[in-house]
């Protein structure tokens, strides 16, 4: 199956904090979309990996989105080798995407940049025909767009995603393990307080009004967007 859009998580629940409102918005404008996470979130202080796998299931019935695969990695410990690149390339060139996104350049978690890294390194020498994969041909995506994610990163674009904010919330509930419950018994952690979801609603509403909307979402790039048509921008 082609995809046109392929967005990478090192954690399930990171796609939805970041860009679901954009998947969505793409998914409504016909585009194929798909997600991989890397891990199961296993080292995560709240849920286990089967609740964060169900609730990963939930998350993508809300974005509607063809498929959603996990590689499997360990929480924490995968690394920027031959092993995970080829798992990687292995992937880009099963769903052959224009456009991939990935994690944060920057950020508070240290599995955030180094999942981004690797896609992107991923993404290069997926395109190189002497690296062999089983029964599969070369493919390297456009472009590489990296969300914003805890920490604030000045964005390069910002998508437009008023009118998909509220359907963002439900996609970050739906892993109700690691968010705010008043009735849970597990620890807190700095995303599980009452207004943790307040504070990714004022960034959405942060990125909206630097392009003069009501909500958006921010994406680094790699190089330097092309655009056609100068009247075709927000």
């Amino acid at each position: 199956m082609k995809l046109d859009i392929l967005a990478f998580a090192a954690h399930p629940d990171d796609i939805e904090l970041s860009c679901s409102g954009t998947i969505m918005k793409q998914v409504h404008l016909g585009n194929k979309v798909g997600i991989v996470d890397f891990t199961k979130g296993e080292l995560g202080t709240r849920g286990t990996a089967e609740i964060r796998m169900e609730e990963a299931k939930a998350a993508s019935e809300i974005m509607g989105i063809l498929v959603r695969e996990n590689l499997g990695f360990r929480d924490g410990f995968f690394e920027i080798d031959e092993k995970h690149l080829l798992g990687v390339i292995q992937l880009i060139r099963k769903f052959q995407p224009d456009v991939i996104l990935a994690n944060a350049a920057s950020d508070r978690h240290p599995d955030h940049k180094r999942a981004g890294d690797l896609v992107s390194r991923a993404n290069f020498l997926s395109g190189l025909r002497k690296i062999e994969t089983v029964g599969q041909n070369p493919w390297r995506a456009k472009v590489v767009y990296r969300y914003v994610q805890d920490n604030y990163v000045n964005p390069d674009f910002i998508v437009d995603i008023s009118g998909y904010e509220h359907r963002k919330l439900e996609t970050i509930k739906a892993f109700k393990s690691q968010f705010y419950d008043v009735t849970s018994t597990e620890p807190a952690t700095p995303i599980s307080k009452a207004d943790f979801l307040d504070f990714i609603m004022a960034r959405s509403k942060e990125f909206g009004r630097a392009i003069q909307a009501e909500y958006g979402e921010g994406f680094t790039v790699e190089r330097h967007i092309g655009i056609e048509n100068l009247m075709q921008l927000k």
